[in-house]
């Protein structure tokens, strides 16, 4: 059985596999998947991004696969992303067995015979000069794996960080942390996440554009007060309303954050770290407020701007500023706000499933590095919340270092702070009823100034 093509008709598979094999090489060394992305060519972002993402779910495995083939280190880093991505390739039928046989293969997973893998990869190596030379390697090492699959996997069963396919460190960190659900937490994660919207409430009522969707015979899920959760992914310009700003993409955990603020019209908020401004819209959407949102990277803070124009928020009682959070001195002009939310910058280990380059790009120093600039961020910004007011914490994180442990940093580090009730750790967990899990991981914690 082929499963059809990821790639454009019209487009090469090899042209395909030679980007992905760059955005690997680019992870390795340090880059971003999403940067690297956004200079692929427009015909191929899909396929690339469907293969390049499936490689980092899966990148250790392949990794530990090619040192069994290879009898030296491979003569470049092309070349050995080239190794990496069509191993993954290959190692589809053995990984996704089950799936296959029922013909019920995830439509996220790159599918392709063992021969064209093979031939489009050689092919591919022929794009550069700096793997053309090697191409009777990649060749060589491909087809020994096709012989020999059943033994070299073998000699990996007992391997924990192959199983999972994350770093060392990672996998004892979530160990620690959660001794009864680590391994689901770790492979909840290796799954893709379901597309989801917030349904744009000052434009529509949920019911009313939930009707639309069956009309179109898009089948869906409610989730929240907001969200709307699609059961099959599809081009967002195809979804009814989209274009119009009736709906937005957003995940389902982190919509909880527009639920948990008591916002009111005419209040002052301030939105900290706002991009790409999910949550700032949201706000916005549940009441009539004046809004600060305040980032440091003014490329990411244009995307606020867009989006809130896009939806029908952005108005003169929305203030953007592209400023270091922690220096309220540069941007803040003294008048106390009734609320603040402050989604502070984090490992981001929580939304590995949507970003699965994260898990190889950070260290686990990176760790104690975020959690003392979030201390940072949230002793500056105490001060500028009114007596009365409240305080959302907010890191998109599994890591106990930048949730729990914050929160309670949080209560001993100020005395007029009262901890209220609020979801605190939410992990992205697999059940029975939701294989894939339909939120990512986050964690929030609510405060009331006294």
């Amino acid at each position: 059985m082929l499963v059809s093509n990821q790639s454009s008709p019209s487009v090469p598979l090899c042209q395909v596999l030679f980007h992905a094999s760059n955005a690997v090489k680019q992870v390795l060394a340090g880059q971003s998947l999403t940067e690297f992305l956004e200079s692929v060519p427009k015909e191929q972002k899909s396929a690339v991004q469907s293969i390049s993402f499936y490689c980092m779910r899966h990148l250790l495995s392949s990794q530990k696969l090619s040192q069994q083939l290879l009898t030296k280190k491979a003569p470049n880093s092309l070349v050995y992303a080239l190794l990496l991505v069509s191993l993954c390739l290959l190692s589809v039928p053995k990984r996704h067995a089950k799936a296959l046989e029922l013909d019920q293969l995830d439509e996220s997973v790159p599918f392709y015979q063992a021969f064209t893998v093979v031939d489009e990869t050689v092919k591919a190596t022929q794009l550069h000069k700096k793997s053309a030379a090697f191409k009777g390697l990649i060749n060589a090492c491909l087809r020994r794996y096709i012989r020999e699959e059943e033994v070299l996997w073998s000699l990996l069963k007992d391997d924990e960080e192959c199983q999972f396919n994350y770093p060392k460190w990672w996998i004892q960190l979530i160990k620690k942390s959660y001794p009864t659900q680590w391994e689901n937490v770790l492979n909840a994660a290796n799954l893709p996440g379901p597309l989801t919207l917030r349904v744009n409430r000052k434009k529509i009522r949920r019911e009313e554009f939930c009707q639309t969707l069956t009309e179109s015979g898009i089948d869906y899920q409610l989730y929240g007060e907001d969200a709307v959760i699609l059961n099959k992914a599809m081009p967002v310009q195809a979804i009814p309303g989209f274009e119009q700003g009736l709906c937005a993409v957003q995940d389902a955990g982190a919509q909880l954050a527009g639920t948990l603020l008591p916002v009111k019209d005419g209040m002052q908020v301030l939105d900290a770290c706002a991009a790409p401004g999910g949550k700032t819209a949201h706000l916005l959407e549940r009441a009539d407020i004046y809004m600060t949102a305040v980032d440091i990277d003014q490329k990411r803070l244009s995307r606020v701007e867009q989006n809130l124009k896009h939806l029908g928020h952005y108005s003169d009682k929305v203030k953007l500023l592209s400023e270091d959070v922690s220096d309220v001195s540069a941007w803040w002009d003294g008048k106390l706000f009734d609320m603040i939310m402050a989604d502070v910058p984090c490992t981001a280990s929580g939304i590995v499933r949507r970003h699965p380059d994260i898990k190889w790009l950070r260290q686990e120093s990176d760790i104690q590095k975020t959690a003392d600039l979030q201390r940072k961020i949230v002793k500056n910004l105490w001060q500028t919340l009114k007596p009365g007011g409240y305080f959302l914490y907010i890191t998109c994180s599994v890591f106990p270092q930048e949730g729990e442990q914050q929160a309670q940093f949080i209560e001993q580090t100020f005395a007029d702070a009262c901890r209220l009730e609020a979801p605190g750790q939410l992990l992205p967990l697999a059940t029975v009823d939701n294989p894939r899990p339909l939120q990512d991981g986050f964690f929030y914690a609510l405060f009331q100034k006294k």
